[in-house]
Order: C-alpha cells, then sequence, then structure tokens
C-alpha cells in the first residue's frame, strides 16, 4: 500500500499540490484523474522520489520515504515499475532487450534466466514471438503493451501509469485496460494510473482522486462517481467525450434508486 499524507508543493509562488492525502492499496487500480494544471504528474513524480515535497509524508507500506537512506531508496526503486505516456521504449533495441532492460541493470540474473523472465512477461501482455522486433515495427498499442512488460519484469510492489491510453484508439485502449486491471489483481500490485479518459475510470477506476487545482476535491469508485454531487467533479466529467453515456447512466441509477 501507498499512503500519502498531506502532500503539499510549490514552485515559486505558485502551489501546485496543496494538502492532499490518500490511501492507494494493493491488488485494485487507483486512478488520478483531473484537468491538465490540476497536479497529477507533479503529484505522481512525488510519491515516486522524482520531486521532493515541501510538506508532508509518504509511506510505502508503512515506511516513510524521508526515512529511507540511500539504499533503501534504491531497493524501493527496483520495486518501481512506470509505464510512461509515450513508451520510452528505446528505438536502435528490439522488444526483448527493452524489456530486459530493467533485468540488466538491477538483477543479477544470468542472460538465459533473463530470457525466460522476458519470454513470460511478453507472453502475459500477448506479445508471444516479437522479440526480435524494432519499436519501429509494431503499432501503438503493441508498443504499449512492450512499455507496460518492461514496468512488469521486474515483478514490481507498485505501478505507476502515466496516460496509458494517450493516441490510442477505443478498442486498444480496452485491451490495455483490461491488462492493467489483470495483472493488478494477479501479482497483488499497488497501482497508480494517471488519466483523463472516462471510459477507465468506469471500467477500472475501483479507487479514484479527483484533482482540481492542487486540491483533492473528491475520492471514490467508479461506482460513486455516477452519483456524485460535486459541481466541479461534474463539469470534468461531462466536458468529455464520455458526456452522454454518463448523463444515461446518471438518469438510469436515479430512476432505479428512486
Amino acid at each position: 500500500m501507498i499512503e500519502i499524507q498531506h502532500i503539499s508543493k510549490r514552485f515559486g509562488d505558485h502551489i501546485v499540490i496543496d494538502d492532499i492525502s490518500a490511501q492507494f492499496k494493493p491488488g485494485i487500480c487507483n486512478l488520478i484523474i483531473g484537468t491538465s494544471g490540476s497536479g497529477k504528474t507533479v503529484l505522481v513524480k512525488c510519491i515516486v522520489d522524482l520531486l521532493k515535497a515541501d510538506k508532508g509524508d509518504i509511506l510505502f507500506d508503512e515506511i516513510a520515504l524521508s526515512t529511507m537512506n540511500k539504499d533503501e531508496r534504491k531497493v524501493l526503486r527496483q520495486n518501481l515499475g512506470m509505464l510512461f505516456q509515450g513508451n520510452a521504449l528505446f528505438d536502435s533495441m528490439t522488444v526483448e532487450e527493452n524489456v530486459r532492460f530493467p533485468l540488466d541493470m538491477f538483477s543479477e540474473l544470468n542472460l538465459i534466466e533473463k530470457k525466460a523472465k522476458v519470454d513470460e512477461i511478453l507472453k502475459r501482455v500477448q506479445l508471444e514471438g516479437v522479440n526480435d522486433k524494432f519499436p519501429a515495427e509494431l503499432s501503438g498499442g503493441m508498443k504499449k503493451r512492450v512499455g507496460l512488460a518492461r514496468a512488469l519484469v521486474m515483478k514490481p510492489k507498485y505501478l505507476f501509469c502515466d496516460e496509458p491510453n494517450s493516441g490510442l484508439d477505443p478498442q486498444t485502449s480496452m485491451v490495455i485496460d483490461k491488462l492493467i486491471h489483470e495483472l493488478t489483481v494477479e501479482f497483488n500490485i499497488t497501482t497508480v494510473v494517471v488519466t483523463h479518459d472516462m471510459n477507465s475510470v468506469m471500467e477500472i477506476g475501483n479507487y479514484i482522486i479527483y484533482l482540481h487545482q492542487g486540491k483533492k476535491e473528491w475520492e471514490g469508485s467508479n461506482q460513486d462517481i455516477i452519483y456524485s454531487q460535486n459541481k466541479l467533479l461534474n463539469n470534468f466529467i461531462f466536458a468529455s467525450e464520455f458526456l452522454q453515456d454518463a448523463k444515461s447512466m446518471r438518469m438510469i441509477a436515479q430512476k432505479n434508486k428512486a
């Protein structure tokens, strides 16, 4: 589990994150949603120790980040999997080399053992037989799955996904959402997904926090969001392409409730 306690971050006079607390539990998909500039990315950078919060603390399985020494932070980084918005694959490396990269960096396995782990995770993300291909030979959805395989090859305790469906068509987005959810449950990972895709919210949003101008304005599940009376959250939801479906779902839910 990851617990963030009263996290604040400013750049100069501009407060980007303002006193945010939340608990991200393992085995479920935890989502951070909000418009551009709401503080989502800065919050995640604070959690993964790329930025230092000005106030508050982050706990990984009840161990405070602020108390960790250099070696403990190194161990933490080895337990973090990252799926980047732009995939961040190395163009000059094959799929196998890309997925193997964390193992080359952090493990003491021999090449045969590394290949076995690469093959195992590629099979799990439905990419068998593409080991020798280069990123330029892959579709957008395949690149995303390679990125997911690389993020998971070390069997991390914590997984962070930044806009995993960015640039993908709706059908491929559903495949990625399903994979993230299945692997989260299968490996009991504490998964944190940054997204503005309302389809993802409704498909895999077990726990959601909504940020607005650096503040946590709402938290709940994808079922709770249908009944939300939070005006800022409603404006965010209904401004998306999800507008008509969300309105219809709410009308049906309110009618059944009555």
